[in-house]
């Protein structure tokens, strides 16, 4: 069997490495070694984060709703089921939008549900 030294294929796959391991501090960006087990590492918390994004920003949108409609008088999940009630189909996002720009139009949304 004859040789081989992988020297292409080794360089190649230590600079991809090294490459995602860029901007991290000390060793974690120079060493192959720990480079190679923080770039899995960040890899793993990327994909938890893109999750827990989507569960931050619904929360957002409801803590700004909450704060909206509670100068009516009234409270999130009251607002929520008179929505619902009256057939509105506006998630939760549009109406935190609603509430954060355009005062007017959330006003009557909340008159036109109660």
């Amino acid at each position: 069997m004859t040789r081989v030294k992988r020297g292409n294929v080794a360089r190649k796959r230590r600079k991809k490495i090294l490459k995602l391991a860029k901007g991290f501090r000390g060793s974690h960006s120079k060493l192959f070694c720990t480079a190679k087990q923080q770039v899995l590492k960040s890899l793993k918390y990327s994909y938890i984060g893109r999750k827990n994004k989507k569960r931050y920003y619904r929360r957002l949108w409801i803590i700004r709703i909450n704060a909206a409609v509670n100068e009516y008088k009234i409270n999130y999940s009251q607002f929520i089921y008179c929505l619902k009630k009256a057939h509105v189909a506006l998630n939760r996002k549009m109406i935190s939008q609603l509430a954060l720009l355009d005062n007017q139009s959330f006003k009557i949304l909340v008159k036109s549900i109660m």
